[in-house]
């Protein structure tokens, strides 16, 4: 009995969190219009059919690659580039593959999770980033960039695998992953947009 009120309670507070974000989400497409240059190219987000969800995007970062790139291998600064909230537990780096320990709290996940992977740069720009371990079934993330407008600007080819172990069904994961990452890739803008101005 007292694992059916635990469980009505989590469901509870997953669908009020649903609400939330969604009326969050809502407020932003009214207060954020103006910035529509700054959300990403293309952005697709599914439930992926081996389990989890699966994301795709084509990113147009307004500066040179080699910054796009020294801002997405900046390991120690990772939890920078999102609003979610995390922090970089341990960061190991050898033989240019790094590993990182992330801890994250998100409103789907009740506490603190735990990410690790091991990330290489990818030798015409790009990384890669797979999980070795902690509180998620399946994690692949993939950055590929490459230069246009003379080199002045990167188009970034992404994709990225997740699959959490949660009782938190995949279409609700689908919503709110749509949303940080539309969030995720305006922040990188707006940090490589700032270096390149340096």
């Amino acid at each position: 009995m007292r694992l059916l009120g635990k469980r009505r309670i989590f469901l509870l507070s997953i669908a009020l969190w649903f609400v939330f974000t969604v009326l969050l989400s809502i407020a932003g497409l009214v207060v954020e219009r103006p910035l529509m240059a700054a959300e990403p190219d293309r952005l697709e987000v599914g439930v992926d059919s081996g389990g989890g969800v699966r994301a795709t995007a084509q990113v147009l970062f307004p500066a040179k690659l080699e910054i796009v790139q020294a801002l997405l291998s900046d390991y120690r600064h990772w939890p920078n580039l999102f609003e979610t909230r995390m922090r970089v537990a341990d960061l190991q780096i050898h033989d240019g593959i790094a590993t990182v320990d992330l801890r994250i709290e998100h409103p789907l996940m009740p506490g603190e999770r735990r990410l690790i992977t091991e990330s290489r740069i990818l030798p015409n720009g790009g990384l890669v980033t797979d999980l070795t371990g902690g509180d998620f079934k399946r994690y692949r993330r993939i950055w590929k960039l490459q230069p246009v407008e003379e080199g002045d600007q990167t188009r970034a080819d992404f994709e990225l695998v997740v699959e959490i172990k949660s009782m938190v069904p995949d279409w609700l994961v689908v919503i709110a992953m749509r949303q940080e990452l539309e969030t995720h890739f305006r922040i990188v803008k707006q940090k490589a947009l700032e270096h390149s101005k340096r």
